[in-house]
């Protein structure tokens, strides 16, 4: 059984010291092996940013995608192989500016794999702009006056969008994020995980400190129940979306994959493919 050491590579993560990112990846590779699942089992499909460095920092198989498309290469990876355990992974402008409409599709789709925002709320890697999820009045470099539009609020956009599992941590909390992972992974359908990860170069205002003030477990919530999505939602507007924890979770809805099973014998990489040498000329021809 495969151990969070058989997760490491030769790559050491550039990230910059105290960033959110690494206890991220941390999680990843803790809840993998915790769920019993070896290495050659494990897709980590990433998109552009700070974030999309974690697929090639994890030994697993890894695809870098371009920016706000690490969705759809994950849906692809999955419905050509179901056996594999399949984790998407992006940044907050990653997923919901350039990626915002795949990720909405995907979240009503249900296909069966885990999305994990790394959400620093400004756009790290191109050295500091206002992101989709900073907040009203942030100054960056491209607000210098403070931003006048609202932030998108990313648990609020999976449950409205019909997602079946919603859940939201902070990096600080590695304890906590690997076994929301863990479950994110087991979940049959769509698992929607929102990471509060601080930049601490280029955002001075959501720092480990300023979450530490904000967020509000659920565990702190007389009551709670995850499977009532009237309730989570209402939860969620009124703690003004810092709420962490499984936020929501329906298990009675069938994968994307359950629902067209029917249809397929089997995936793509049971299939026995053959390309004749006519077949092949003619393919290269038409792009002479």
């Amino acid at each position: 059984m495969a151990t969070f050491k058989d997760f490491r590579n030769h790559v050491k993560p550039n990230w910059c010291p105290g960033c959110g990112h690494f206890s991220i990846q941390a999680a990843i590779q803790r809840a993998a092996a915790n769920n019993g699942i070896e290495p050659e089992e494990l897709a980590l499909i990433s998109g552009i940013g700070c974030s999309g460095r974690v697929s090639g920092y994890i030994k697993s198989y890894g695809f870098h995608a371009t920016h706000g498309r690490s969705l759809p290469l994950a849906q692809g990876v999955k419905m050509a192989n179901d056996d594999l355990t399949v984790v998407a992974s992006g940044g907050d402008g990653d997923g919901f500016a350039i990626g915002m409409g795949h990720t909405v599709h995907a979240l009503k789709r249900n296909i069966d794999i885990t999305y994990i925002v790394m959400d620093n709320q400004i756009y790290g890697l191109t050295k500091g702009q206002t992101s989709p999820s900073s907040s009203t009045g942030f100054v960056t470099k491209s607000t210098p006056d403070g931003s006048i539009e609202a932030p998108i609020v990313p648990i609020k956009t999976a449950m409205a969008s019909g997602a079946t599992f919603v859940a939201q941590s902070v990096s600080s909390d590695i304890k906590g994020l690997t076994k929301i992972i863990e479950e994110a992974m087991n979940h049959k359908g769509f698992s929607f995980v929102n990471v509060f990860s601080p930049c601490v170069t280029y955002n001075k205002v959501n720092t480990y400190d300023w979450f530490k003030e904000h967020i509000v477990p659920i565990d702190t919530i007389e009551d709670y129940d995850e499977t009532d999505s009237n309730a989570v939602t209402r939860h969620i507007n009124e703690h003004e979306g810092m709420l962490t924890g499984i936020l929501y979770r329906d298990t009675e809805r069938k994968s994307y994959s359950e629902y067209i099973d029917g249809y397929l014998d089997e995936t793509l990489v049971e299939r026995e493919l053959k390309l004749e040498q006519d077949q092949f000329d003619d393919i290269m021809a038409a792009f002479k």
